[in-house]
């Protein structure tokens, strides 16, 4: 395990990557995971949205939270690398922690969804862009009803954007099917780490295409 400071002495720049996925898939406890189980070694940027915050999350920590018309400002300043509407609100990622993030050696993930990962791939040409998800539909569903902090309207409004994301598949370099939560945040790091491009199996564009289609029965579309 190498230590901010080991990393430092190697002069090594940071690299990006990219982790989507569909709501419900667990993006943001693999996320969690990665910064405990490596300290040091990641540097999870946090996006500025103008969505509410659920309860539990800290402005600055979950989420930079602001006013329409604030986010609006900071796209006026050029503080965003990429930004999008996704389900009624506003997400950006800021560009000033990314980039001195990276000059201190540590990799940093960008947690967005694919619109951002297509623009952030045109910034960082070398950028790994990983789409995570549930091992089927109903995991998914019962993810995101067991929240417990969103309508059921808002709820399929997110399983409808799931329905289009699955569309985009194809521009990812890995999928990650996230089913144990220890392995999948070790088989992260390895991922993230390796030198190699791999492409997704048939087998896990399978998986997409299952959740995809049961998801179109649900919601009678």
């Amino acid at each position: 395990m190498c230590s901010e400071r080991e990393l430092t002495k190697e002069n090594r720049r940071g690299k990006v990557t990219v982790v989507s996925g569909f709501s419900g898939a667990g993006k943001g406890t693999l996320m969690e995971g990665l910064q405990k189980n490596y300290p040091g070694r990641y540097a999870l940027s946090v996006s500025v949205t103008t969505r509410k915050p659920r309860e539990g999350e800290v402005d600055g920590i979950s989420y930079h939270f602001k006013t329409q018309e604030e986010f609006d400002r900071l796209i006026e300043e050029n503080y965003f690398i990429e930004y999008a509407r996704y389900v009624d609100n506003s997400y950006g990622t800021p560009g000033p922690f990314v980039e001195q993030n990276l000059e201190a050696g540590r990799d940093v993930i960008l947690e967005i969804e694919l619109q951002g990962a297509l623009i952030a791939r045109e910034k960082y040409p070398d950028a790994k862009l990983i789409f995570v998800t549930a091992k089927d539909a109903d995991t998914l569903i019962d993810r995101l009803t067991g929240r417990g902090t969103e309508t059921e309207e808002k709820i399929r409004k997110r399983l409808l954007r799931a329905v289009d994301e699955a569309d985009g598949i194809e521009n990812y370099d890995y999928i990650l099917i996230n089913g144990d939560l220890q392995e999948s945040i070790g088989r992260l790091h390895e991922v993230i780490q390796s030198e190699d491009k791999t492409r997704p199996s048939q087998e896990d564009y399978a998986v997409i295409r299952n959740i995809q289609s049961e998801l179109k029965r649900r919601l009678s579309i």
